[in-house]
């Protein structure tokens, strides 16, 4: 197994294992250990689920199972016990977001000062300019 990919440790699997479903119908589930490494690879890397590397198996496979888990709470469950082993934190909240305006964004020049209508210009009397 290459460095540059993301690998759960066995220990690591363990922990997950328990959280994992397990009333699954029709065909028999692929490795959960190289689901969830691939899960957690793309979504570290900011990748599309497109460009996942095939070692983790069918991409299709990894964003079904990362959008079902999420809708029945799978998620949730994991990252609620794993706060749970550390210490008090009931909720992680894990983002990096970081959002930039550009300098322009706040409005153009002079500010949000009134000006009067085109319509009201064009109704008044014309200007005598000698």
């Amino acid at each position: 197994m290459t460095s540059s990919y993301f690998w759960l440790s066995d220990e690591q699997f363990a922990r997950l294992e328990v959280f994992l479903p397990t009333d699954t119908r029709g065909k028999p589930r692929v490795d959960g250990r190289r689901v969830i490494s691939g899960i957690v690879h793309v979504l570290k890397s900011g990748g599309r689920w497109a460009d996942a590397p095939a070692v983790y198996g069918p991409r299709k496979t990894l964003y079904n199972r990362f959008v079902r888990w999420a809708a029945k709470g799978v998620w949730t469950d994991i990252f609620h016990a794993l706060a749970r082993i550390d210490g008090p934190p009931a909720e992680v909240l894990i983002d990096s977001t970081a959002v930039r305006a550009h300098r322009c964004a706040a409005g153009g020049k002079g500010g949000s000062r009134a000006r009067p209508s085109v319509a009201q210009e064009a109704d008044a009397p014309p200007r005598y300019t000698p």
